[in-house]
């Protein structure tokens, strides 16, 4: 699936700098909803593009700045991301748990995979909906939970902002890196090459996020401990 997908999206390449930050905000969105999409095939890319600079000057992505043009696809990349944890947030709210546990399958959600995303949101709080972003398969999940339990919308908001921008900038700068050290490879070599790069990193990423959230966490019982105190 994986391999028909890279090569529908070289051909998507093809189009102009304003398609291309277009797609990368659509293509994110699906990602990030009920549909199976890898993020892996649309920022690794995303980040060549905007490290590459064209012989003509500026890079792939229609600016002056490699820099600029990284913060443009990670900025992107995230708001699609939040654009599809909206849906499956409100879609939640509005359906509930007994209907997607029993319809749930037709919409490529398997309930084995939704009862471990609701027992995590049960088990860890708000918090999840940050750190689950940087997990495979329950990062697109995670809004669900959500959604049922009413999460304020807000929390939900920041949480989520926070948890796909740095899972975006990941990806983004695992392509950024390649484009500086290669100039001439193809579609499908950008998407493993940067794959690997990026879950040599993921690890040490997860882990300062869990550290976060457990600060965070920490911080909510201390300040409630001293609320009754009062």
């Amino acid at each position: 699936m994986i391999e028909a997908l890279v090569e529908s999206l070289d051909a998507v390449c093809a189009f102009s700098p304003v398609w291309k930050l277009a797609f990368i905000f659509l293509f994110m969105a699906v990602e990030s909803s009920f549909i199976p999409f890898p993020s892996e095939i649309v920022m690794i890319p995303a980040g060549f593009m905007a490290g590459r600079m064209l012989p003509s000057g500026g890079t792939e992505l229609g600016t002056e700045s490699a820099c600029l043009s990284l913060l443009l696809v990670v900025a992107l990349g995230t708001a699609g991301s939040l654009a599809g944890a909206y849906a499956n947030y409100f879609l939640s709210v509005w359906l509930g748990k007994p209907f997607l546990e029993r319809y749930g399958r037709y919409f490529f959600i398997k309930p084995i995979a939704l009862s471990r995303a609701c027992d995590l949101f049960n088990r860890y709080g708000a918090a999840t909906t940050f750190v689950c972003r940087l997990i495979p398969v329950i990062r697109q999940l995670i809004s669900i939970p959500a959604g049922i339990s009413r999460m304020p919308l807000g929390s939900f908001t920041v949480f989520t902002a926070l948890g796909a921008g740095i899972w975006t900038a990941l990806l983004s700068l695992a392509g950024f890196a390649l484009a500086g050290t290669a100039a001439d490879l193809t579609y499908r070599e950008i998407v493993f090459r940067g794959k690997e790069l990026a879950a040599n990193n993921l690890p040490w990423v997860i882990l300062c996020a869990a550290g976060l959230a457990g600060l965070y966490w920490l911080a909510g019982k201390l300040a409630m401990g001293t609320w009754r105190r009062q």
